[in-house]
Formats: structure tokens, sequence, C-alpha cells
């Protein structure tokens, strides 16, 4: 190497860094705040001049096939739509694919609950025995695994397939920007991702948030997510409310179309609380990193199968099973204990029955989401058999027989729907969620507040809803 040559090359160096250095001055010197991202991207940028002096392309050579992509899944313009248009896609194939094998797994326990019965009767076995053991407690819990494992064996491996692929920290990506404006961390996107499937493996995915502050905002407002729990409860009121005012053409387009707006909701409330909790009792600059898009690669198939199946379903669902297995004893005790000519269940549902009605729903709606707060996945078998006298929770053969139970018979309404489908999205996480918050955060005080504090929500919201509601009615004389 000549002099003139390491001459050259040392002034090049300097020029770059000069420019660096003057960049941060200037920035620094500025008011916005904001020169961290942009001492980033003033450092790509001198590499990709330094590259284009080194590496020697042709005139005509094009972009790469990954960097064509990218120009549409992290444009402006079409980076959420591409998100929301993928998320519908993702959501139609697990609740289109978990049907078949969830019917067929509810028949195969409940076929077993009918085996264990018989035995017992065989056996003679108290009645009591019996119905608490085989009618309560396995029939609820087969109701969680049937309800449960069919979605989460797909929706999680789906999930999986784009971590590996390399979209999601692409979606951290796109926004990003609403995040940092929240006071939250861009990362909150990927755990509201993951708590689509399981709220309680959302919290767990709130690790990858470096922050304390950020972290604790994530694992709070995650429960806005609905979960697979709560899929079945919105699925039946979209095909009997949503559905039924469209064409059948269109029927379940309209369907999907009103789960994606309810997932829309759920992340405008996670925005708008992580943004007054960190600007209250989170308060806090929201801190800034720096996301490198990783290179798209083909999925290891070992690694989906086992990081979806293993990790994330077997561990949630066994969750899920320890918690469920009270709630079935509970519910048959309340449904098979009377006094005064009525079982428990009439008197908590009578009891509640106001408070029901002020929220536009009503106490045995209320009372299905208490005794559901181990497991979600029983809230609408519960409600049936509430409204049916059933000792035991039952399922009805046809979404017909239904939309008779709950519209001719117990007269719903599209404001119970509304109001059905919202408290639904926002109310207090299920008993293993909650249980998890704690087992991350190691504090009562937060594990408390991330269970009243979404259901405080949802009681405000719905009481305007439904009281604007009654109001706009009583104008009209309905």
């Amino acid at each position: 190497m000549t002099g003139n040559e390491i001459v050259s090359e040392t002034s090049t160096k300097t020029t770059a860094g000069e420019d660096i250095l003057g960049r941060v001055e200037e920035m620094q010197r500025g008011l916005d705040g904001s020169y961290r991202d942009e001492i980033v991207e003033a450092i790509y940028q001198d590499a990709e001049a330094i590259t284009r002096k080194v590496v020697r392309t042709s005139e005509t050579a094009s972009y790469p096939w990954d960097q064509k992509l990218d120009r549409i899944v992290t444009s402006r313009i079409w980076g959420l739509p591409f998100m929301a248009l993928l998320l519908g896609v993702v959501f139609w194939i697990t609740i289109s694919g978990a049907n078949v094998p969830s019917s067929l797994l509810a028949e195969g326990l409940f076929w077993l609950g009918a085996r264990g019965v018989e035995l017992f009767e065989w056996l003679g076995m108290p009645w009591w025995v019996t119905g608490f053991i085989w009618h309560g407690v396995y029939r609820g819990l087969a109701w969680v695994i049937a309800v449960m494992l069919p979605p989460m064996a797909i929706f999680f491996p789906i999930f999986t397939i784009l971590e590996d692929l390399g979209y999601l920290p692409r979606v951290a990506f796109n926004v990003d920007a609403l995040f940092k404006k929240a006071g939250a961390h861009g990362k909150q996107a990927l755990t509201m991702s993951m708590g689509l499937g399981c709220n309680a493996a959302g919290v767990v995915a709130c690790r990858v948030i470096d922050s304390p502050r950020e972290r604790l905002i994530a694992i709070l407002t995650n429960n806005f997510m609905p979960c697979n729990g709560r899929w079945p409860t919105l699925i039946i009121l979209a095909t009997l409310f949503v559905a039924a005012a469209f064409p059948p053409a269109f029927a379940a387009m309209a369907a999907a179309g009103s789960l994606v707006l309810i997932v829309l909701i759920g992340a405008a409330t996670t925005l708008l609380v992580s943004a007054v909790l960190s600007r209250s009792f989170l308060r806090g600059e929201a801190s800034s990193f720096t996301l490198e898009l990783p290179p798209y690669r083909r999925p290891s198939i070992l690694r989906v199968l086992y990081t979806s199946l293993i990790d994330r379903t077997i561990f949630v669902l066994w969750r899920a099973v320890v918690m469920a297995v009270p709630a079935g004893g509970v519910i048959w005790l309340l449904s098979n204990i009377h006094a005064g000519g009525q079982s428990l269940t009439v008197w908590v549902s009578q009891w509640l029955e106001p408070v029901g009605r002020a929220i536009g729903l009503d106490g045995v709606i209320l009372l299905a989401y208490i005794i559901a707060i181990p497991a979600n996945e029983i809230v609408v078998p519960t409600i049936i058999m509430a409204y049916t006298g059933a000792g035991m929770m039952i399922e009805l053969d046809t979404m017909a027989e239904l939309q008779h139970l709950l519209v001719n018979q117990q007269g719903w309404t599209l404001l119970t729907a509304v109001c059905l489908m919202l408290f639904s999205l926002l109310h207090n996480p299920c008993s293993t969620t909650m249980w998890t918050v704690y087992r991350e955060t190691k504090s009562v005080k937060w594990t408390v507040v991330s269970g009243l504090m979404p259901l405080a929500i949802a009681f405000l919201l719905l009481f305007i809803v439904a009281q604007t509601a009654y109001w706009v009615m009583g104008l009209a004389g309905w």
C-alpha cells in the first residue's frame, strides 16, 4: 500500500467520523430530543455509502426480493393494512380449522365422562359424588380442553412460523411510533400478538422488554387482547347477531370483520391505557431501542413444533386445566344446591340482575363470568345451563336452538350482543393469567391491579354505552 493510499483511506475514515460527530452536535443542539434515532440512521447511511464504494453492482441490478417485500410490509401506507389482513387470515384459519377437532374432542371426552358415570352408578356411589366428580369437575375440565387445545395447536404454530420467518420484528417496526407516543415499548406489539393465543403466554413474552417500567405496562395491558378462551363467546355473538344481518354470501365475511374490529378496539384500548399509565402511576420516558430487521429465513420445523406445542400449547393448557378443575365443581354445586325452592344459581343471578341490566347485560351473564374466572372457555355453557335450569353444563345441538334460547326466550338484543362482546374483550383476566402476572412481577399489588383495572374499565364503558342506548330508545319510544 502506497503512502497516498494510506492518506486517502485515513482521510475517508476521518471524513465519515467527522460527518457523524457533526450530525451528533447538530442534533444535540436541537429541541426534539430524538437524536439517538438520528445517530443510528447516520451510522447506517455512512455504512451504506462505504459499501457502495467497495462493492460493485450492475447498473441494472434490481432490489432483492426481500427488500421488495419489505417495501410493502413496512410501508407507512400498506404496512398496517397488510398486518390487519394477515391477522384476519390467521383468525380464519384458526377458527375454521379448530371447529371440527374441537367437536370431535368434546364428543370423545364427554363419551368418556358418560362411561365414568355408568361406572360410579354400577359401584353404587351416592348421586352427589357421581354428579360432583363427573358432571361437575370432569365436565368442566373436558370443556376447557376441547375448546382450548385445537385453537392453540393451530394458532401457536402459525405464530411461531411468523416469528421464525422474521415477520414479527416488522410488526414491531410498524407500530413502534404508536407505542412510543403512548410512552410504551415497541416490542409490546409482539407480546400483544402472543396474547391473541393466550394472555398468560403474552405476559410471559413480556420478558423481551428490558425496561422494568415498560415491561410492567405491557403486562398490565396484555389482557385487552382477546385470547382463545374468549373466542367461543365472540364467535357465537358474531354469528347470531352480526352475520345474521347480512346476506348469506357475505355472512362469514361480516362475522370475521367484526372479530378483527374487536381486536382493533383491544389494540386501541391497550395504547390508551398504556399512555395513561406511563403519564401517571408508571411515569417515565419511553426507552429507545435499535431494531435491526432480520433477514427472512426458512422456519425450522422442529423448532416450530417444539416451541409452539411444548413451550406454549402444553404449558398454557396445563395451567388452564389446573384452574378449571375447581370451576367445574363450583358450577355443579351452585346448580344442585337448593334453598327456598330455587338453586343457588337462580338466587345469585337474581341478586346480580340490577347490576347486569345497568350495563346492558343480565345477572346470568355476570354470574357466568364470575364462575369462569378460572377459564373463560366455560362462559357459554354456563349461561346455557343457567337459562335452561340444567344441573350441569350442556351444549345445544344447533345455532338455531341457541338463537331461540337467547333471543326468543331470554330477550337478547343487538345491544346485549354489543355489550357482551365489549365485556368479553375488556373484563378481568382469568386466574391463569393473574397467577402468571404474579409470577412475573412478584407483586401482589400489581397482580390485583391487573385484575381490577380492566374490570373497572369494562363496567364504566358498558354503563355509558347501555345508558346512552336506553336514553335513545326512550326518546324514540322503543
